[in-house]
Parts: C-alpha cells; sequence; structure tokens
C-alpha cells in the first residue's frame, strides 16, 4: 500500500500547510511506508524561486507540478493560482495512482480533494481528507463567498461529496471534526488527529541560545514573537494598540516573523504608528526554526472569533514545543483559549482588548519566573498531547485502516475504528 500525500506546498518550502505534510510524509517513510508527495514547484512567499520537479527527500518521491504564478496579492490572483495548481496536481495523480493506494488530500488548496476525486475513483485509490481548515466556512467566515450564493452553495455541496466518499476525513480538534460530521451526513467517517510539531527539531532553549536575538538586534529586550501567516483569520489590530500602550517601555519589543496577506498592512501601520520597537523578519529555515521560535521571550497566536471553528492556528504547537507561553488574542472560550487555561501555558484576550494584552506582556517582562513557569508548562502539555510521536502513531492508525474491496473497489474501514483512536 503506497501513500500519497498531495498538499500546494512541500519541503524544503517552511509554511505551515509544508511543515505538517512533510512531517507525516517522512514519519511514514521512516516507519517503512512507500510515499510520494505531489506538490507545486513554487516557494509559498518568493515567487521568483522554482523547486525540482521531482527528487526524493528522506525516502520520499516528490514530484512537483508548474502552475500560474500570480502571487497572493489579489483574490483574482490567487483563485487563477490555485485554479492552475488543481488541474496540474489532479493529472499527476491520475499519473502515480495505482489501485489500494492510500491518497491523503489536504486542503491546500481549497477543495483540492474535489478535483483529486475523479482519478482517485478512476484507479481505485483510497481518499483520506486531510482537513488542515474547513472551505467553504472558512470563506464564508471571511465575507469572501456567501453560503445562500451558487458559488458558496455549489462549493459546500462539493466538498461534502468528498466528505461522504472518503474512506476518512481527518480534522484537528473535535469541533471542527464534529462540522464536518454534520454537514457530510451519515456516510462521513471523521477522525481527530490534532496538529503537532516535531519536539527534537524545535526544543526549548534560553534566550540567550538564539543567535538571532543579536543578529536581530534584540538583545536585552522582552520580545513578543509573531511567527508564521499573517493572514485574512488573524487579527492585528488589537496587537498593534497594546504595542502603542507599551511605546514608554524600552525594554520590551515585537517580532513578527513570516509573510501573508496582512503582512503589508501591518509593516505600513506600525510605520505610521512610529512603532520603533516593531521588527519584521521572513519565515527561517528549519535549521534555524528554534533559534528562531527561542528569540521571543512570549508569542502570540491570533484568531478573529468567527474563524474559530473553521481555522485552526498550527503555530500554537510549535510555540509549546519551544517551551513559551501564549498570548491569545481571540474567543476566550474557543479551542486555544482552553488549552491554555487548563494547562496554565499562557493567557487569552477577547479582540480589541489591547488595555488588557499590554497589561500581560508588561506582568511578564516584570516577572521572568513566571514566564519560564508557564514555559516549562506549556512543554509538558506538548510532550502529553502534541508530540510528533502521538500524531504519526493517530496516523499510522487511520493509513492502516485503509483497504479496497478487491470486487467492487469501494473503500471499506477494517479493524479500527479510526474516529475513536485517533483521538
Amino acid at each position: 500500500m503506497k501513500v500519497i500525500i498531495l498538499n500546494r506546498f512541500f519541503a524544503p518550502d517552511q509554511s505551515a500547510t509544508s511543515r505538517m505534510a512533510a512531517s507525516l510524509a517522512f514519519g511514514l517513510a521512516a516507519e517503512g511506508f512507500e510515499v510520494e508527495a505531489i506538490a507545486s514547484d513554487a516557494w509559498h512567499d518568493d515567487g521568483t524561486r522554482r523547486l525540482p520537479a521531482r527528487e526524493t527527500i528522506e525516502g520520499v518521491r516528490v514530484f512537483r507540478v508548474g502552475g500560474a504564478r500570480f502571487g497572493r496579492a489579489t483574490l483574482v490572483g490567487r483563485a487563477l493560482d490555485y485554479a492552475s495548481f488543481h488541474i496540474a496536481a489532479a493529472a499527476r495523480l491520475a499519473a502515480r495512482a495505482r489501485r489500494g493506494d492510500v491518497c491523503v488530500v489536504c486542503t491546500d488548496p481549497p477543495l483540492m480533494s474535489v478535483s483529486a476525486w475523479p482519478a482517485i475513483v478512476a484507479k481505485r485509490a483510497v481518499l483520506v481528507n486531510w482537513s488542515n481548515d474547513l472551505f467553504p466556512e472558512a470563506a464564508f467566515d471571511a465575507g469572501v463567498l456567501t453560503p445562500t450564493g451558487l458559488t458558496g452553495r455549489l462549493a459546500l455541496a462539493l466538498r461534502n461529496l468528498t466528505v461522504r466518499r472518503a474512506q476518512v476525513t481527518v480534522a484537528p480538534i473535535e469541533r471542527m471534526a464534529a462540522r464536518l460530521r454534520a454537514q457530510g451526513g451519515g456516510g462521513a467517517r471523521v477522525a481527530v488527529v490534532p496538529h503537532w510539531s516535531d519536539g527534537q527539531a524545535i526544543a526549548p532553549l534560553p534566550r540567550e541560545a538564539s543567535r538571532l536575538r543579536e543578529e536581530w538586534g534584540l538583545s536585552g529586550k522582552f520580545v513578543v514573537g509573531y511567527s508564521g501567516n499573517l493572514g485574512r483569520a488573524h487579527d492585528f489590530t488589537t496587537v498593534l494598540d497594546a504595542a502603542s500602550r507599551l511605546r514608554h517601555r524600552d525594554d520590551v519589543a515585537f517580532l513578527f516573523v513570516g509573510g501573508g496577506h496582512q503582512r503589508a498592512w501591518v509593516e505600513e501601520e506600525a510605520r505610521r504608528r512610529n512603532l520603533d520597537a516593531v521588527t519584521f523578519r521572513p519565515l527561517q529555515p528549519l535549521d534555524r526554526l528554534s533559534e528562531s521560535l527561542a528569540a521571543a521571550d512570549a508569542h502570540l497566536v491570533t484568531l478573529l472569533p468567527e474563524f474559530e471553528l473553521s481555522v485552526v492556528p498550527s503555530k500554537f504547537y510549535g510555540i509549546a514545543a519551544a517551551g513559551r507561553p501564549t498570548l491569545f488574542v481571540g474567543d476566550v472560550d474557543g479551542e486555544v483559549a482552553g488549552l491554555l487555561r487548563r494547562h496554565r501555558c499562557g493567557v487569552s484576550v477577547p479582540v480589541g482588548a489591547s488595555e488588557a494584552l499590554a497589561a500581560h506582556i508588561e506582568r511578564l517582562a516584570d516577572t521572568p519566573q513566571l514566564a519560564a513557569r508557564l514555559g516549562v508548562a506549556a512543554r509538558r502539555m506538548f510532550d502529553e498531547r502534541f508530540s510528533r510521536r502521538r500524531g504519526l502513531a493517530a496516523w499510522r492508525t487511520v493509513i492502516e485502516s485503509c483497504a479496497v474491496r478487491p470486487a467492487s473497489g469501494a473503500p471499506s474501514v477494517f479493524g479500527v475504528d479510526p474516529a475513536r483512536t485517533a483521538r
């Protein structure tokens, strides 16, 4: 049984979906599975670079396809990029898939399972949806699509069709899984496998061990970090308002590492407000990820409340692996906020509560032992719940439960219940 993982980005690209897809692929290959990956030849944050059409990385055969390169500046350009990848990736999947192969189709780009489904059916392979985000719900929440419009209704109907037809659909949290079960109907099989990070690649480091602090001029500062995508689902006004409230603190700095739809706006707004304590850097390569995360004393995670059930901020798991406390801005009754309360590894504030956020930052800056204690609790939570070992074990259960009936080619689950064992 071969496993084919289909995601728009793959290693060495360092975007969030690329890291998750590559971590799963490499882990399965190390355990003896035959693994292939189908991805774009592009880097998510650099339209001028191209990756090889074929290569083998850590035992995984990677097949990359070309496509449009309009970038993420406009919705039309992004849609054209998505469409070209859908076509090219589905064609490559049709060429690579064989009867019984397990095709793990991710949600980057959205609705990829819809495009992949004809090839999977034709080759009598098995579909496993990996729903890291929910689409079109995220587009509804962002106001890009309307649930009552023709496009929105069609997108939802097609997504739900692939949920019903999949051997298993994997979601990272139970609340998202419950929505998929309800939307998919009685035939939907949905397993919960939480996101994870590599606890060996990302280890807790004292801040002095991060050479990036000195390189980026942050020595002697209490650094509040944000690492990852600055996308439509995230709130940065509250963060910038808090930075404005703390401009009198010469010992507090804000560090944004990453890119995305809102990166340019956040930079421009920081300049407009004369926030000299706010610094921007690109995503760092994997071999410097621990240093990058260790450069901050505490990390921000933000999520607009309307996205609580459709988007899971995967950056949270890397922060926990790095042994740093989380400052969450969003729904105080949501997924991340609940974990912070239960495991006592950070604090949460609602969107707009910049005064409270600034107060929490000052408290951590003035009480290093508190920040350290929260960081230790974060790593303990990570080891108990979100390690790569646990994630791979759950995925192995899902993959091994997949088989094809010889007579009809229809998928059937045997031996285990993925919806139960993967939790």
